[in-house]
């Protein structure tokens, strides 16, 4: 079994100009391939427990370009750009049959990128984000992150990052999306936000990553969803609520839907095992 074994790819076809994705294995190296793209800010870490706890598969998990331990992309960091990363990824890395799961805003790289051809054998969407981000529950906040972020791209870059990466600011976004009443696991998800949500390469690619995780939804790529697809959502998640998450699983046909009691955006970090467990079944299900 692999618990965290590192690797490096360089990808030459976005552009023409190589670039390195990071990208961490877990799980039985013989069992079902199964792609994980994480979320906005984050890296791989906010989806290692879940690739830790599934069974059955052979478990990759990249860092984002412009995050982490990756190269930034030498395009803009929009969904386009992501879709072209990732397809390129997937063709090096398996490039035989797959599943795949997006979190968050890894699940609008993959939609775009399912959109544009790729052909995962079974699509995870996890806490996906279904409806425009200014017209969620939270829609007064959001509004609050785009001036935040355009601030950082319009101030002298020294005064930009402190103010990006300012401690604070970071826990004022952990304690928002926290639904969690356990006060060991919420000092926990606090801890792993300040350790890993500010590893972004750059301001403008972090600027680029932000806006597109705003201006898009799932819903509007979903017509691509033709393979079995499983929709994970936090019962009182705040960027998308569970109606829509349901909407989406109707008009998509979804094989599964699951709701996670008591969790909201972080169900990876919430729910690390329950999460684990319903993509396990899922993926084994569908490959047998």
């Amino acid at each position: 079994m692999l618990s965290g074994v590192r690797h490096d790819v360089t990808l030459r076809g976005v552009a023409g100009d190589p670039r390195t994705t990071a990208y961490w294995e877990y799980g039985d190296p013989d069992g079902v391939p199964l792609l994980l793209v994480h979320g906005f800010r984050g890296d791989h870490h906010g989806l290692e427990g879940i690739a830790k706890a599934i069974t059955g598969a052979r478990v990759i998990v990249p860092d984002l370009p412009g995050f982490g331990e990756s190269e930034r992309l030498p395009v803009e960091h929009d969904l386009a750009g992501y879709s072209l990363w990732l397809r390129e990824f997937q063709r090096e890395v398996l490039p035989g049959p797959f599943a795949l799961l997006g979190h968050s805003f890894g699940s609008l790289v993959v939609s775009r990128a399912v959109s544009d051809g790729l052909d995962p054998q079974t699509l995870t969407l996890v806490n996906p984000i279904s409806a425009p981000a200014l017209e969620g529950p939270r829609g007064v906040l959001t509004k609050l992150a785009i001036f935040y972020y355009k601030a950082g791209a319009k101030l002298p870059a020294p005064i930009a990052d402190q103010l990006l990466r300012n401690p604070i600011i970071v826990r004022v976004m952990s304690e928002a999306m926290a639904k969690t009443r356990d006060r060991a696991l919420r000092a926990w998800i606090h801890d792993q936000h300040a350790r890993y949500f500010s590893t972004y390469t750059d301001r403008d690619s972090l600027l680029e990553s932000f806006t597109a995780s705003v201006s898009n939804t799932v819903t509007s790529m979903s017509a691509a969803f033709t393979m079995p697809t499983q929709i994970i959502a936090g019962e009182i998640d705040d960027i998308t609520p569970l109606e829509e998450q349901l909407r989406l699983a109707n008009s998509v046909g979804a094989r599964e839907f699951h709701v996670i009691a008591r969790s909201g955006h972080l169900v990876h970090y919430e729910a690390t095992q329950e999460t684990a467990d319903l993509v396990s079944r899922f993926v084994a299900g569908e490959a047998a």
